[in-house]
């Protein structure tokens, strides 16, 4: 599994990363996670990606790898109450949830902390940022983050305040190509990408109930990329090697509840970067095509 150097930070991250939200949400069995996340590592994985609001993912993680600590750079994020009492972004919230993230993972620090979405108005105002440096001082995390997209992460990135962008990239989102990552890459952040492959959302025939995926699953059908008609381990290999190939990105995190898909996923790597005349083409469509609402999505 190759390597990329993540920003200014030590760490040289596996271009393929785990995301822990389908693991929480599909209610994964203790035994499919040991399993699953076990025979990652033991493939090259390097980077494991959660948080707090992912249901009981961080347990799962926790019960599973946490023996395994040294093998692996860990993530995870805050900002959500999740059955603590307080409101969205209070501070007192955040401190709370990061010792509890701590504490279900198995682990006196993570690797990074991002705080998970918040508005810019909420960034603005600092006192959530002031809570991350905090950790950082305590050593309850190496580096500090911030996880969402458009405008948000934006001034995020331009407030030079911290070391990691976590944001969503894809055949279908690639906004953040132009307007974040590569502001990002001159304050020598880390940038990994959630939603690499869009939900492979072109699965599906008709519109999907799931709301999380309409908008991309609207978005496919104008954009009428030809190799999304073909064979789907085919289309998922171009999706995912388009999005690593995006200058800049270090390590795009894919989830799976399935034992088996992490390292079927990682195989998909095998064919290397996408080819220039593949990879611009898939930009110039996107270019043609996209409209001025067509922002990056959560």
């Amino acid at each position: 599994m190759e390597l990329r150097s993540y920003g200014k930070t030590k760490m040289n991250v596996s271009v393929l990363g785990f995301g822990g939200a389908e693991i929480g949400f599909q209610k994964a069995s203790e035994a499919d996670v040991d399993r699953l996340l076990g025979s990652a590592l033991d493939a090259g994985l390097n980077l494991i990606d959660t948080a707090e609001c992912y249901a009981d993912s961080e347990e799962l993680i926790g019960k599973t790898v946490s023996h395994r600590r040294e093998d692996y750079y860990l993530f995870t994020k805050c900002g959500h109450p999740s059955g603590l009492d307080f409101p969205a972004w209070d501070p007192k919230l955040l401190q709370l949830s990061i010792d509890r993230s701590l504490q279900r993972l198995k682990t006196d620090y993570v690797d990074v902390i991002h705080l998970h979405s918040c508005s810019e108005e909420i960034l603005r105002q600092g006192d959530v940022i002031e809570v991350l440096k905090r950790a950082k001082e305590e050593g309850k995390t190496r580096y500090i983050g911030y996880s969402g997209d458009h405008q948000a992460a934006l001034y995020a990135v331009q407030s030079g305040q911290f070391d990691s962008l976590e944001t969503s990239l894809s055949i279908a989102d690639q906004e953040a190509a132009e307007l974040t990552i590569p502001k990002a890459i001159e304050q020598g952040m880390g940038v990994v990408i959630k939603r690499p492959i869009a939900n492979a959302v072109w699965q599906h025939q008709t519109k999907p109930d799931d709301s999380y995926v309409q908008d991309y699953w609207e978005r496919l059908q104008r954009l009428d990329y030809d190799f999304l008609k073909g064979d789907m381990q085919e289309a998922v290999s171009t999706a995912l090697r388009f999005t690593l190939s995006v200058p800049g990105v270090h390590s795009a995190i894919v989830g799976t509840a399935r034992p088996e898909r992490w390292i079927e996923n990682a195989r998909l790597l095998d064919a290397g970067y996408l080819p220039e005349a593949q990879y611009n083409a898939i930009k110039a469509r996107w270019a043609e095509v996209a409209q001025e609402d067509w922002i990056g999505l959560q």
